[in-house]
């Protein structure tokens, strides 16, 4: 199960679990449209393609809720 991690890791913008905008890599690097756009889609840390993450919404989130433990790293 995706960790739904709360922030972009380049820029900390928040990335709500139940809101579209977030694109991972297979090992679930998190970034913001706007700093996968800048990274031209490719994850810096394994050189990945970030791809959109889907969401998580009612039930599901309330019985898997995602991580709250910030990413970013400044």
């Amino acid at each position: 199960m995706l960790e739904m991690r709360p922030d972009c890791e380049r820029c900390g913008a928040d990335l709500p679990p139940s809101q579209g905008g977030a694109f991972i890599c297979s090992l679930e690097s998190t970034y913001c449209a706007e700093c996968a756009d800048e990274l031209d889609e490719t994850c810096p840390d394994c050189g990945g393609e970030l791809l959109d993450r889907p969401t998580r919404m009612g039930r599901v989130l309330k019985a898997n809720p995602a991580s709250t433990q910030p990413r970013f790293r400044g």
